[in-house]
């Protein structure tokens, strides 16, 4: 059963940032779910709304203020109007704002993030190792230093994929295992980038995408108890 939802505001560092919030009845954990560069969009509330009837409250910050796109050359130019210092304090006073919700307060949390966010929510993890307990990257990486994480990692990645090169994946496991932390990066073959989103229709692998929320619930159940 999905829980209440509602968009909520918060403090970015200075400005308000804005979020879809989803609180279940009986919250065993909580969740910060980092979108794609099409924005806030349906299928990533779904996506919420779907986390959080599994008992996790969960919230989804907007990371381009209400910019919203539907083909690759529309979130080209909506990237390109939003600066990446402004996301940054988006996700970080996001982060914030759900761990101050009872009764999930002071909790570590865990992190998803599709592409785009994919590379935020990985980013988060070594800004605040003491607040990010788990991590599940779809289609997206960000090769950086991991050595300050605490967090364990979960990676869902295309073989195949024009927009995120496989040796941007393994240097990203590399990295993380290197650093001592937990990580396990799956590829679905025959796959495209943006695969389990189901407002894509031409990406959308049905058979992916269920194999892929199956490991994320599993991961995200035994890293937040």
């Amino acid at each position: 059963m999905t829980g209440k939802s509602r968009m909520v505001e918060f403090e970015a560092e200075g400005r308000q940032g804005k979020g879809f919030l989803v609180t279940p009845e009986k919250p065993r954990g909580a969740v910060l779910v980092l979108h794609a560069w099409w924005g806030l969009n349906e299928f990533f509330k779904s996506f919420s709304n779907r986390l959080s009837s599994q008992g996790f409250v969960v919230l989804a910050p907007d990371l381009h203020d209400g910019g919203l796109a539907k083909t690759v050359a529309e979130a080209k130019e909506l990237k390109s109007k939003i600066a990446d210092e402004r996301i940054k304090k988006i996700v970080l006073g996001a982060a914030e704002y759900l761990r101050s919700i009872p009764p999930v307060s002071g909790r570590k949390i865990g992190v998803v993030g599709f592409s785009m966010g994919a590379a935020w929510s990985l980013l988060l993890s070594t800004l605040k190792p003491e607040n990010v307990g788990a991590v599940v990257v779809f289609y997206g990486t960000y090769p950086i230093d991991f050595s300050k994480a605490r967090a364990s990692y979960l990676g869902h990645f295309a073989p195949d994929d024009e927009w995120e090169p496989i040796g941007d994946v393994r240097s990203t496991e590399e990295k993380i295992r290197a650093a001592g932390n937990e990580v396990a990066f799956h590829f679905y073959p025959g796959t495209k980038h943006w695969f389990v989103e189901e407002n894509r229709p031409v990406e959308y692998n049905r058979d992916a995408a269920d194999l892929a929320w199956k490991r994320t619930l599993e991961f995200l159940s035994n890293k937040l108890r």
